[in-house]
């Protein structure tokens, strides 16, 4: 059924019964990814307080194991009725894009299938599949533009009764939106400490409402890269606060150390300057970033870089093979990268 995009969701989510049993919900907005998976698990006619009903895993529980999934899937609840698999956590996992191919090529059963999934690329094997069966669905969830902002807080602020000046409205506008998660939860906290009066003023906002306006993994990764323990634990509170999982600031982290050692090997090759190489293989990255990443090409050389680069891709297989450690095992090795580049 191909893809269902932002301004569609919500009448797809009216159809009665749903069209499909398969889900794939995916995108850098981890908040509005949670919110719709949680919508249409609603939406499924599962009882979701039934625990014999409703199967969770994540991602890494699967691997490269489609048997895993296709088993869940297939099984008959102990009382009967339908049932809901709901997967999250889900990236490149070759078990779960081949599981839904399966699923797609044969008879509906009577279990839904929910993946919730980070950012994925066009051609990736998971959104393939989703994209390209007609038993399944992909839904992206994308950054909040500004005419959902607005529907969102008007939705919010309505529920309580309020109204809010434009000022306070401009300058909520500017504060939330990276999310949907943290920005309803602000919106929420605003709502509350304001609740009893009429309108919302911008003091109001500047007050009460945190920045929610851009939740990365980058300001994470360019704290790393600095040495800078403080901003670090700084923008981890950030990340942690809107839900998006810490083990996407590992995988970041590891892309970027493979993106130095690639412009460090270019640089020790050729004898360049560091802003030859980023001349070359860092034409992608955001103006603000180079020169971060400049000055870490200088600071780093190329045995540290592998080095580093091979622990991070340890730590990784490590909170794949043990899920229920992944946030420590990110935090303890994302730490120790930080106090490596402040030796240095």
């Amino acid at each position: 059924m191909a893809e269902v995009k932002s301004h569609e969701f919500d009448a797809f989510l009216k159809r009665k019964p749903l069209p499909v049993r398969l889900f794939l919900i995916y995108g850098p907005d981890r908040g509005l990814v949670s919110e719709r998976a949680a919508a249409i698990a609603a939406a499924s006619g599962v009882d979701l307080d039934d625990a014999f009903s409703v199967v969770k895993l994540d991602a890494g529980e699967i691997g490269n194991q489609p048997g895993r999934l296709m088993d869940e899937m297939n099984a008959i609840g102990l009382f009967g009725g339908e049932r809901l698999v709901w997967v999250r956590n889900a990236a490149s996992e070759k078990g779960v894009a081949d599981a839904i191919d399966m699923l797609a090529s044969a008879s509906p059963g009577p279990s839904t299938l929910i993946v919730e999934a980070s950012d994925l690329k066009k051609g990736s094997a998971l959104r393939k599949a989703a994209e390209a069966a007609s038993q399944a669905v992909a839904i992206p969830c994308y950054a909040d533009d500004g005419r959902a902002l607005q529907a969102l807080i008007d939705q919010e602020l309505a529920a309580e009764g309020l109204r809010i000046a434009p000022a306070a409205r401009q300058r909520l506008v500017e504060t939330i939106g990276g999310d949907r998660l943290a920005s309803r939860n602000e919106l929420r906290k605003l709502a509350l400490y304001c609740r009893g009066r009429e309108l919302i003023e911008e003091q109001d906002v500047e007050e009460i409402v945190g920045d929610a306006s851009a939740i990365s993994t980058d300001d994470a990764i360019d704290a790393i890269l600095k040495g800078d323990k403080d901003g670090f634990l700084h923008a981890i509170q950030k990340i942690v606060t809107s839900k998006t999982p810490i083990f996407l600031v590992l995988q970041g982290c590891l892309r970027q150390f493979q993106l130095l050692e690639l412009m460090r090997a270019e640089m020790d090759e050729k004898r360049a300057p560091a802003a030859q190489a980023m001349a070359t293989l860092g034409r992608h990255l955001h103006f603000r970033r180079k020169p971060i990443v400049e000055n870490a090409l200088k600071t780093w050389a190329s045995p540290a870089i592998r080095r580093e680069t091979q622990r991070l891709q340890a730590a990784i297989l490590q909170s794949r093979q043990r899920p229920a450690l992944e946030d420590t095992i990110a935090m303890q090795t994302l730490l120790a990268t930080v106090l490596q580049s402040a030796r240095r």
